[in-house]
């Protein structure tokens, strides 16, 4: 009888209403998704199609968390940004079908190894190394697309150390999320579990360990990550 060589770990999760709590499958993560840090990123901005990458389900890590400054990289950045949580199916879906696929909505960090994604882009390489870190997709917990109502108007904000360091409206994103999961499900079987970074404002920044970072959207709980020292 076959069996596994090693254990495997189970999905991660985010908190949802009450006690539920949503398995986290894929990240998916929107690039240069705000004109103003597209341009700071040295790129014009593309408002036909968004782009993306990708990271690991197992970097998810819970706001409040402390976690290590990361290896290889001396640059290590904050993005703050709306998730989107998928909660139905959707494959080569219409307006309707993508906005009924989203579940809700919740604050998220990507964290960047901003060096080593300019190295890698400057040579014409994947930006995992710098995008895919470990422990580099921070969540708070969700809240229902009916709750949250409708993109536009809400500030989307982070500060570290208490200082304010990206300050936007939601209503700035080129590619608002409804647009992005009808894009996005013409190349992937989309089905609850998946969460989709929508991307950050301009403003974006390094951090060392002891910092701490606080970030927030309105109608959503706030985010916190506190930078410990380097492994």
């Amino acid at each position: 009888m076959a069996r596994r060589l090693f254990d495997s770990p189970e999905y991660p999760t985010v908190s949802a209403r009450g006690d539920d709590l949503y398995p986290v499958h894929r990240i998916f993560c929107v690039g240069r998704n705000y004109a103003d840090h597209a341009r700071e990123m040295g790129a014009e901005p593309d408002r036909e199609a968004p782009f993306y990458f990708m990271k690991d389900a197992q970097s998810l890590v819970p706001s409040g968390a402390t976690v290590p400054y990361p290896p290889g990289t001396e640059n290590y950045h904050y993005e703050m940004e709306l998730v989107v949580a998928i909660g139905a199916p959707v494959f080569r879906g219409d307006e309707s079908e993508a906005e009924n696929a989203i579940w809700g909505y919740g604050c998220g960090l990507d964290m960047t190894r901003r060096d080593l994604q300019k190295a890698n882009s400057a040579k014409q390489r994947p930006w995992d190394i710098g995008k895919n870190a470990e422990n580099s997709a921070v969540m708070t917990g969700l809240v229902a697309a009916s709750e949250f109502g409708e993109i536009g108007p809400q500030r989307i904000w982070l500060s570290v150390n208490g200082e304010i360091r990206q300050d936007a409206h939601l209503s700035d994103l080129i590619h608002p999320p409804v647009a992005i999961v009808e894009h996005l499900s013409r190349f992937y079987h989309l089905a609850p579990g998946d969460l989709v970074y929508t991307g950050t404002p301009a403003g974006v920044g390094p951090v060392k360990p002891g910092d701490v970072i606080r970030g927030g959207i309105d109608g959503l709980p706030d985010i916190e990550l506190t930078i410990g020292p380097a492994e």
